[in-house]
């Protein structure tokens, strides 16, 4: 995690992470509600709100739970909803996966919980109904199911390799139930490889584990939520290290919920009692808190913080179930205009300007023969 900040853009200090005088390595940049978030907002919107008194308004969410990103696509799982929501910034769109079924009767959502992509952009959700993991094309098309309902007792998070050829799924277990553990399937195939841990509290012992996350070096970690702590594995389940304990100072938990990784390794742990996410070294070693438990809204404010995700640009998304939002994050060392969430690409990508673009003729490159000017 960089801590190289913008040193031209200037923020309040509640939305600045840590706080001044310690210098600035992440800013809180948006709250996403609903699919108004994701349209572009023109002047000609804005005026006329301002003559009639229209109010924002769009499709919102009633339950967000997991979240996974991509090239600046949003995916959430909404479990009220029973779909997955899906706000697609740089096209400025808004769908959701899984509303229906498709003419072969399959696809349909009922839980969505865990959910994540691989690289070529296939989603893969784990429901907690269903009790398989759907696999669909980053635009919804149903490709395949994954896993028997009678291998998992509660389904809960999920990771899957870059190239799709392995899925972790995390089943709790339960109060009365010893299968508390990470099964791990073919990604193609679907076929069932091996299991990862067992009830207990020793090391590579899980009590209603929650999530699971992919390191950028194939290590796989694992919130292991009733032992209020995060272990480490490396692909083939073999136990490396461990962080965290029960408590209510900084690098402790009390109710983690779900995991991700940034490019440098470094994990990102929503507690939903702190109401924030707490961000470790690949050592284990704690760097920084964002993000505080209230009771109204607001930017960086939680009620019951659920998911969180880490783009490909380092911004960070967390979900809020009880305020119905994903907040987004940026570090301080991506300028805002930066990325695919930032201002270059949004515009670029508006309806009047990619419209624009697409209808000016393609200026053609000089050739090897011609007199460059």
């Amino acid at each position: 995690m960089s801590g190289k900040k913008v040193a031209e853009e200037k923020h309040p200090d509640d939305l600045t992470f840590p706080p001044p005088p310690d210098e600035p390595r992440f800013y809180w940049e948006r709250s996403i509600h609903s699919s108004f978030d994701v349209k572009e907002d023109t002047d000609t919107d804005k005026l006329k709100r301002a003559l009639t008194g229209e109010k924002k308004s769009g499709i919102g969410m009633s339950k967000p739970y997991s979240v996974a990103v991509q090239h600046g696509r949003v995916y959430v799982g909404d479990t009220v909803n029973r779909t997955v929501a899906v706000f697609d910034f740089p096209g400025h769109k808004y769908f959701k996966i899984g509303e229906e079924d498709d003419e072969n009767g399959n696809g349909k959502l009922a839980m969505p919980l865990g959910i994540d992509l691989d690289k070529q952009g296939n989603l893969y959700v784990f429901d907690g109904k269903l009790k398989q993991i759907e696999v669909y094309t980053g635009d919804g098309k149903f490709l395949r199911s994954i896993g028997d309902p009678n291998q998992f007792a509660r389904p809960a998070g999920i990771a899957v390799t870059p190239d799709g050829s392995r899925v972790y799924a995390v089943d709790i277990g339960g109060s009365s139930s010893s299968e508390h553990k990470v099964l791990v399937f073919d990604g193609q195939s679907g076929k069932h490889l091996f299991d990862i841990g067992k009830r207990g509290i020793d090391k590579g012992e899980f009590n209603l584990p929650r999530d699971t996350v992919l390191a950028p070096d194939g290590s796989l970690y694992v919130v292991d939520g009733g032992n209020f702590r995060v272990q480490k594995f490396d692909p083939e389940g073999k136990f490396i290290s461990t962080f965290g304990a029960i408590g209510r100072q900084p690098g402790q938990f009390s109710r983690p919920k779900e995991a991700a990784v940034d490019k440098d390794g470094n994990v990102y742990v929503v507690d939903a009692m702190f109401g924030n996410f707490q961000i470790f070294n690949p050592e284990g070693q704690l760097l920084l808190a964002v993000g505080s438990r209230s009771n109204s809204d607001g930017p960086a404010k939680f009620s019951l913080p659920a998911g969180i995700a880490v783009d490909e640009d380092g911004r960070v998304y967390v979900t809020d179930q009880f305020f119905r939002k994903v907040d987004v994050f940026r570090p301080a060392a991506l300028s805002e205009d930066d990325g695919f969430l930032g201002k270059k690409s949004l515009e670029k990508n508006a309806p009047e300007n990619k419209a624009k673009n697409e209808s000016e003729p393609a200026k053609s490159e000089p050739s090897e023969s011609e007199p460059v000017p």
